[in-house]
């Protein structure tokens, strides 16, 4: 059976935004796969099955399979239909949900987060429990980055049920806070990241988050 002919030409990185800050800045190989008949094409490499010196062969499902039959059609759901959301360095990879809260620039869900302490006293700083995200029917944009810890406590709540007084220091990571973590990861973002471009910064705010411990007034909303 012959294979069918594909034009993925079209799928060719033409943004200028990503050639810059990601292709010549070295900071990405995502679409270098050792072929000059693929290279600088917006594949996902995990659908690269084969390369030789004069072949390469690709796993494509059947929609965009269709599409890519066509000259100069792009599929629906193809990284360079404005699917590509960029790498998120090696450094950050480590981030609380906490501490990309802080860092967003739209938030659209409330938490809730319910702890039961073990009623074992010999357990008594063991918590086990859940969080749940609710949408909220406003979005909070924020012009000025990081979030304050006010802003932040203000779409959590924290429902707390047990037999003794609740300590925050036995949460663990759940909700760590880093200042420096916090703020390199900022000014990552206001370079490599278009949504953030124009969004400032303010280190002040960031000044209000400790080295290294929870979110700072967690504590005053706990029920």
């Amino acid at each position: 059976m012959v294979p069918p002919v594909l034009h993925l030409e079209s799928l060719r990185v033409t943004d200028e935004f990503i050639v810059q800050k990601c292709i010549l800045q070295g900071l990405s190989c995502r679409f270098t796969f050792g072929s000059e008949l693929i290279d600088g094409l917006m594949l996902e490499k995990a659908g690269v099955v084969t390369i030789t010196d004069d072949s390469v062969t690709l796993n494509v499902c059947g929609s965009c399979q269709a599409a890519l039959r066509k000259p100069d059609r792009v599929p629906r759901l193809a990284l360079k239909n404005s699917l590509y959301r960029g790498e998120l360095p090696v450094q950050f990879q480590d981030l609380t949900w906490i501490e990309e809260k802080i860092c967003a620039i739209y938030c659209v869900t409330a938490h809730v987060t319910r702890l039961f302490q073990s009623a074992d006293p010999a357990q008594s700083k063991t918590f086990h429990g859940n969080t749940c995200a609710h949408e909220m029917n406003v979005v909070s944009t924020a012009a000025v980055l990081p979030r304050t810890p006010a802003d932040v406590n203000g779409l959590l709540s924290v429902v707390f049920v047990g037999p003794g007084k609740f300590d925050p220091k036995a949460l663990g990571t759940v909700f760590r806070v880093r200042r420096r973590k916090i703020w390199s990861f900022l000014v990552w973002l206001k370079h490599h990241n278009r949504l953030y471009s124009a969004v400032g910064l303010d280190l002040s705010i960031s000044l209000m988050y400790p080295d290294d411990d929870i979110l700072p007034g967690l504590s005053d909303g706990v029920i």
